[in-house]
């Protein structure tokens, strides 16, 4: 049997290399805004400490190494023989900003175990190039916005972006250029048109996969998003005076409205909704509330669901203002269409799970992903980790040695049926 003799000397094992990742994400962790904690948003000065080390590591491998116009981290592992601007190249990658006061593994995992993964080659050279990004911004922290790493790679970044100001009034363009990038080339970031496929390693940030006793699942869609905020208008009053008969108190009907969207959202399989911030005006705990606005979060893997069950919710909520003698009214803040990961990626994940001994365990994904605006310009596809406890954004946040390992030997087969396809497979 024919072996191939660098590999053979040099290729860690994936459990070697499950401990090198945990230790870089434990590494990583420590680079932060907050001292004592992980908070690490856009182009901030922590964010040069993680290019450093994660540079480091891909030049060590061969890999050559830039930074785009956003931000975003990009290495290159090129495939056998000269560079041909024909060849295609897989793309692995995900996000190094953090929520704050964040776990240590949520995006930054991702990038560590691309590569990990080019790492487990052993200096071998396949028929395709690798690229591995870190994308600089998902999490939306700091512009309110999402996605700005990823949205540079697919070319959807345009001036109203650019121009957004965080809480300092600093716009997008001024933070690039505080970072030592220039925003007119942007352009440069964008893919190029040997990247034929997306690859994204993730922790699932719930407990699905818990709860089934697996190690890792195949995202097969994730979820689409509607967001509302709602305000409900009665009257405010004197709380010691007014009969209960006579009032109409904006925070009861907003409340009478949530047990309502709850009960609604308990009907439908797979469909969450969720009101995560609520305000009551005046505000005074002697004074009837006489508006009360809040928040609607309402997501599913189909958007026909989704979008039906949004409008009932609505419906309910006039329904309920008007038995009560108020009004109500609403506002759409966001309408994302869910996004099913490639069927032919899906499919080669399952068969590299087998090839591995895992069972395939197919799993949409709850929440919004770089994979989704990937899929926009190219087949994307996504493996999740198991989250113990279901617990993310949170310092508690955490990952098993053996579902990384086990991730590294997945994605490492997946490898193999790109090659033993050739150029076909992508």
């Amino acid at each position: 049997m024919n072996r191939h003799p660098k590999s053979e000397k040099t290729c860690k094992g994936a459990a070697s290399l499950a401990d090198d990742v945990m230790k870089a994400c434990a590494r990583l962790a420590q680079f932060s805004e907050v001292r004592g904690e992980t908070t690490r948003t856009f182009l901030s000065l922590p964010m040069r400490d993680v290019h450093a080390f994660l540079t480091a590591w891909m030049q060590r491998l061969g890999m050559r190494v830039r930074v785009d116009a956003m931000g975003n981290l990009r290495g290159v592992y090129t495939g056998q023989g000269a560079s041909d601007p024909r060849r295609p190249r897989l793309m692995l990658g995900s996000h190094v900003d953090t929520v704050p006061n964040a776990g240590a593994y949520d995006g930054v995992l991702g990038v560590v175990i691309g590569i990990a993964l080019i790492e487990a080659l052993g200096g071998r050279r396949m028929s395709f190039d690798i690229e591995v990004v870190a994308f600089s911004e998902e999490e939306g922290v700091r512009f309110g916005v999402p996605f700005l790493g990823s949205r540079a790679v697919t070319g959807q970044v345009d001036d109203d972006l650019l121009a957004r100001q965080d809480k300092d009034g600093t716009t997008v363009a001024q933070a690039i250029r505080d970072f030592g990038l220039d925003s007119a080339e942007l352009s440069d970031a964008a893919l190029s048109t040997d990247v034929r496929a997306y690859l994204e390693f993730h922790i699932e940030q719930g407990p699905v996969l818990e709860s089934l006793g697996r190690k890792l699942g195949v995202v097969e869609a994730i979820v689409g998003q509607s967001r509302f905020r709602l305000t409900f208008h009665g009257s405010a009053n004197h709380a010691g005076t007014t009969p209960m008969r006579l009032r109409r108190d904006a925070l009861a009907g907003a409340a009478e409205w949530m047990l309502e969207m709850e009960r609604i959202a308990h009907r439908t399989t797979g469909l969450v909704a969720t009101v995560g911030w609520i305000e009551a005006t005046p505000g005074a705990a002697n004074v009837i509330p006489g508006e009360s606005t809040l928040s609607l979060d309402v997501r599913h893997a189909s958007d026909h669901v989704r979008k039906e069950a949004a409008g009932i919710m609505m419906e309910a909520a006039r329904e309920i203002a008007a038995a009560r003698g108020l009004t109500v009214s609403e506002v759409m803040l966001l309408d994302q269409a869910a996004v099913r990961m490639d069927e032919g990626l899906v499919a080669r994940l399952r068969s590299a799970m087998e090839r591995v001994g895992e069972q395939p365990q197919l799993i949409v994904s709850g929440a919004g992903h770089d994979a989704m605006v990937m899929a926009v310009r190219v087949p994307s596809a996504m493996l999740f980790l198991r989250s113990p406890g279901g617990v993310s954004h949170h310092p508690g946040e955490s990952v098993l040695p053996q579902d990384v390992e086990a991730a590294i030997a997945v994605g490492s087969q997946f490898l193999l049926t790109l090659e033993e396809g050739s150029s076909q497979s992508l």
